[in-house]
């Protein structure tokens, strides 16, 4: 039987990286860096007119509501695909934090190229790296190391992202399954030849009233699948959303994930390891966004003087840079947290999944007041700032699925109040350490609720440590003095909401769900990110051959925690001014020398 139209063929070795070693796409032996590096080469300078692959290319595609073929023959030979597949496979998935970094090279240029072409993919694999038997996950694996698509149709829920409210069915006929039904928003429906698909039993309900189902679609009849008409959409243009309608299509009992009836915790435990996942994709196109301001601010007039000279617009960069390192922070423990933490990480993946999007959002809408009428461009210069920001709610997910992350939140409160808050013992450094090896991926391992809150404790012991009475690591006692003042007032927030979620009966699913209780998740959220903050910079302190670095300063964190009480409206210091300037400075200095705004400062092409 003959490809799906449009499924590319088998991808061939990256000649960028030849001498990477064998292996998949030729990238076997290639630490994380060599591969980033790899990719960010092949695409080249986004800020080039005559690149191939640069920002007018893909701002015309853009309008044109097509991917740029070109981009996608560059994932071909890098091998893209062999990233979602996990090492023990053939592929070259081993830590979900070097996932995250390898998605941004892609994402900083096109969302709808890395989600489109590839992070779907992932997204439709998950449930068989979760629950599938070694058949079904050698199926998934052949269908994405030989270069072809998989896409997901998911169970529709209230206030979902779908045009409409659309579903498939699944019921036994003898001795096998039938399927029936559409769905009309699928990315890449018509592409895929993996279909992994949530199924309603009729006559079932309740929360196993739902299985999950992977099908080779190059084996279904091909009179019963039919392609819906794609939709368009604002957001990621170049993203094909269709659908499917089958029809009475006859499906072996194989093809089911796990047991019947498992769907609704399938989708549960696939959102723990997407979650991860979402901040560092906003965070890349934010990234170009920050860049695209940074470039218009510091461009010289006529008469000399810039729109740096403004206090407003330097807040901007700063407070835009600062957001970016906060969600960097959250990536890390999020992704991390699934090796280290798998029974304490779902409140963190949550956490970061729904303020990455959020701080972002808001960050980009301070951006536009400083591009002023440039907002708008779509082509040109600052044509990609425009861009990112259309693609922005559908990289997030939208706004069910923030909401959906406060709801998996809000039940572990009660119990991290009355047992996890000022009683556990702090993360491990290890959770903070992008160097450090991580225990071997078991997507088996996370579990839908935490057991404790290890990175609370984090805050609280950072707390104590800038209030012990030698500073740490030398740290200047002014320097000290301001950011003792702003952990314990952070700290004092903790205890506040601990107060607040005691008082909440463990099963009193009404309390919880109050717009009282949903602001006081979202407070939890930023006392997390701090305390991400200062995991990661205690550890960058002590690394080695780290001192004197800008993560090993502590302005960042100073001004970074500042920017967070301030949203919380906690008692404030005198304002860091100098931490500030030191922020604005790297900005500047990643700016001109060509480097990536996250935790990394990754050369870019």
């Amino acid at each position: 039987m003959t490809a799906t139209p449009g499924t590319p063929g088998p991808q061939a070795r990256p000649a960028a990286v030849d001498d990477a070693g064998a292996g998949a796409g030729g990238l076997g032996r290639a630490g994380a860096a060599e591969r980033i590096d790899a990719l960010e080469r092949a695409f080249g300078p986004l800020d080039d007119p005559a690149n191939p692959l640069g920002g007018a290319a893909l701002l015309a595609a853009d309008a044109a509501g097509a991917v740029l073929p070109e981009a996608e023959r560059v994932l071909d030979a890098y091998g893209l695909n062999a990233e979602f597949v996990p090492a023990a496979l053939g592929g070259r998935l081993e830590r979900m934090d070097v996932l995250g970094r390898l998605l941004r090279p892609v994402f900083r240029r096109d969302a709808s190229l890395g989600f489109g072409y590839g992070l779907n993919c992932f997204f439709a694999a998950t449930p068989v790296w979760t629950a599938g038997d070694a058949a079904q996950r050698r199926l998934a694996a052949r269908i994405l190391l030989e270069g072809r698509r998989m896409a997901v149709a998911r169970h529709e829920v209230a206030h979902g992202n779908d045009f409409v409210s659309d579903e498939f069915t699944v019921r036994p006929a003898d001795g096998a399954l039938v399927l029936d039904g559409s769905k009309s928003a699928i990315a890449n429906a018509s592409r895929a030849d993996g279909l992994v698909i949530f199924a309603r039993t009729p006559g079932v309900t309740g929360s196993r009233s739902r299985s999950v189902l992977l099908l080779d679609r190059r084996e279904l009849p091909p009179d019963r699948v039919e392609n819906l008409a794609r939709r368009t959409t604002t957001g990621m243009r170049s993203a094909e959303f269709g659908g499917l309608r089958i029809t009475r299509c006859p499906v072996p009992e194989s093809a089911v994930l796990g047991e019947p009836g498992d769907g609704y915790e399938l989708s549960l435990r696939s959102s723990l390891v997407i979650r991860g996942l979402i901040p560092s994709i906003v965070l890349a196109g934010a990234d170009t966004a920050l860049r695209t301001t940074a470039r218009f601010a510091a461009r010289r007039r006529d008469d000399g003087r810039s729109s740096l000279d403004v206090q407003h617009v330097r807040d901007v960069l700063t407070g835009g840079f600062l957001d970016l390192l906060l969600i960097d922070c959250l990536a890390l423990v999020a992704t991390r947290g699934l090796h280290l933490l798998p029974k304490q990480m779902s409140a963190y993946a949550a956490a970061a999944a729904y303020l990455a999007p959020k701080l972002v959002s808001e960050s980009m809408d301070e951006m536009s007041a400083v591009l002023g009428e440039a907002t708008f461009a779509e082509d040109g210069m600052y044509g990609m700032f425009q861009k990112q920001l259309r693609d922005l709610p559908v990289t997030s997910l939208g706004h069910a699925g923030s909401a959906g992350r406060q709801v998996s939140l809000l039940p572990q409160l009660p119990y991290f109040a009355r047992h996890a808050w000022f009683a556990d013992p702090e993360a491990p450094a290890a959770l903070f350490a992008p160097d450090d090896d991580l225990p071997p991926l078991d997507l088996t391992r996370p579990a839908l609720l935490g057991d404790g809150d290890p990175l609370a404790a984090t805050l609280v012991s950072s707390t104590d440590l800038l209030e012990d009475t030698a500073p740490p690591d030398g740290l200047e006692e002014e320097g000290r003095a301001v950011l003792r003042f702003l952990t314990r007032s952070l700290t004092t927030e903790l205890g506040d909401l601990r107060k607040a979620f005691a008082e909440v009966p463990l099963s009193d699913r009404s309390a919880l769900a109050s717009p009282h209780n949903f602001g006081l998740a979202d407070r939890y959220t930023l006392v997390l990110a701090a305390a991400a903050c200062l995991g990661v910079w205690r550890g960058r302190r002590t690394a080695a051959g780290a001192s004197g670095t800008f993560l090993a300063d502590a302005a960042w964190p100073t001004a970074a925690l500042y920017r967070l009480c301030r949203r919380l409206g906690l008692p404030l210091p005198d304002r860091p001014t100098a931490c500030e300037r030191r922020v604005l400075a790297e900005v500047l200095s990643r700016l001109h020398g060509r480097r990536s705004y996250d935790l990394y400062d990754s050369p870019l092409a």
